[in-house]
C-alpha cells in the first residue's frame, strides 16, 4: 500500500510519517515538492506517486495573516484539498484531511457534533471549511478529521510560544474566555493510523467514510493551558522569569488580534470514538509528553 503525504514539516505531518510508517509505503512532501497554489502540479503529483492513500496534512496555518492574505489561503486551504480529492478519486485512493474548529462560531452552550451548522468568523476558519466542501464535492472516499488548539514538540506553535515568553517576561496576560481541548499532533496522527489500519484490514468495503471530530479528553481555557504549560516546566526544573501568579487572565475584547477566535471550541467526539471503538486520553498527557521532549 502506498501512502502520499503532503505537509510532511507540519506538526501534524511531521507526527504521521512516524504513525502511518508501518501500513505501508509513505512518499511524504513539504513545500518544495508540493506547491499547494499549483494545482497542474498537484495533479501531477498524484498522477506519478499512483498512491493507495492520500494523506493532506498541508495547509495555510497562519490564523491572523490569514485576514490580509485571502486569497492565498484559500488557495491552499480551499481549492487544493479538492484538486487533491478529485485526483484520489479518478484511482479509487482514499483520501484523508484535517480540518479545524475554527469553522465554528463558538456561540453554542453545548459541544460541537459533526452535523452543527458551521459559521466561520475569520478567512483561516472560512477556507478550512471551503476545503472541506470541495473535498465533498468530489466524491472521493474521504476521512476529515475535524480537531482543536494543535500542539507537538516540533514546529511552532501554542506551548512553545508560553516557554519563549515565561523565559524573556516576568509577566503576561492570557486569554480567559475560549474554551477548548489542546491536541497533541501525536494523537492526530496515531488515530489517524489506527483509523487507516482498520480501512486496511476491510479493504474499504463498507467502510464509515465520512467527517469525524478528533480531539484529547477535556477542555480548558488557552489561560489554564498556559498555567499548566509554566507549573510543570517549573517542577521539571526550567528556569524561568515568569511563574503562575504573574500569569493574568484576560477577555478576548482585552486582547484583541486580527481574526476573532470562537468563544466555544468544545467538539463532541463521540461518533469518532463509538465508529472506531477508540479511547481518546485527556489533553494533559499529551501536554506531559511534549513537555518531556522540548523540557
Amino acid at each position: 500500500m502506498r501512502i502520499l503525504l503532503t505537509g510532511r514539516n507540519g506538526q501534524v505531518g511531521f507526527e504521521l510519517q512516524r504513525a502511518l510508517s508501518p501500513l505501508g509505503e509513505i512518499v511524504a512532501v513539504g513545500r518544495r515538492e508540493c506547491d499547494l497554489a499549483d494545482s497542474d502540479g498537484l495533479r501531477a503529483l498524484i498522477r506519478k506517486n499512483q498512491p493507495d492513500i492520500v494523506v493532506n496534512a498541508a495547509a495555510y496555518t497562519a490564523v491572523d495573516k490569514a485576514e490580509s492574505e485571502l486569497a492565498e489561503a484559500f488557495a491552499v486551504n480551499g481549492t487544493a484539498p479538492g484538486v487533491l480529492a478529485e485526483e484520489a478519486a479518478e484511482r479509487k485512493a482514499l483520501f484523508i484531511h484535517y480540518c479545524t474548529d475554527y469553522v465554528y462560531d463558538g456561540s453554542s452552550t453545548d459541544w460541537y457534533r459533526e452535523d452543527d451548522k458551521p459559521n466561520p468568523l475569520n478567512v483561516y476558519g472560512a477556507s478550512k471549511l471551503e476545503g472541506s466542501r470541495a473535498i465533498e464535492r468530489a466524491a472521493v472516499n474521504h476521512l476529515i478529521f475535524r480537531t482543536s488548539w494543535v500542539f507537538s514538540a516540533h514546529g511552532a506553535n501554542f506551548v512553545k510560544t508560553i516557554l519563549r515568553l515565561a523565559a524573556e517576561r516576568e509577566q503576561l496576560n492570557i486569554v480567559a474566555d475560549q474554551v477548548g481541548a489542546p491536541t497533541s499532533a501525536a494523537l492526530i496522527a496515531d488515530v489517524t493510523a489506527q483509523i487507516v489500519g482498520q480501512y486496511r484490514r476491510t479493504g474499504g468495503a463498507g467502510f464509515p467514510y465520512g467527517l469525524y471530530h478528533l480531539a484529547a479528553t477535556g477542555t480548558t481555557t488557552w489561560y489554564d493551558f498556559s498555567q499548566t504549560i509554566v507549573s510543570t516546566a517549573l517542577r521539571a526544573g526550567k528556569v524561568l522569569r515568569l511563574k503562575p501568579d504573574t500569569m493574568y487572565p484576560v477577555s478576548s475584547a482585552e486582547y484583541p488580534l486580527p481574526a476573532a477566535r470562537p468563544a466555544n471550541s468544545r467538539l463532541s467526539t463521540m461518533k469518532l470514538r463509538q465508529t472506531f471503538g477508540l479511547h481518546l486520553p485527556p489533553w494533559q498527557n499529551g501536554l506531559d509528553h511534549v513537555l518531556q521532549q522540548i523540557l
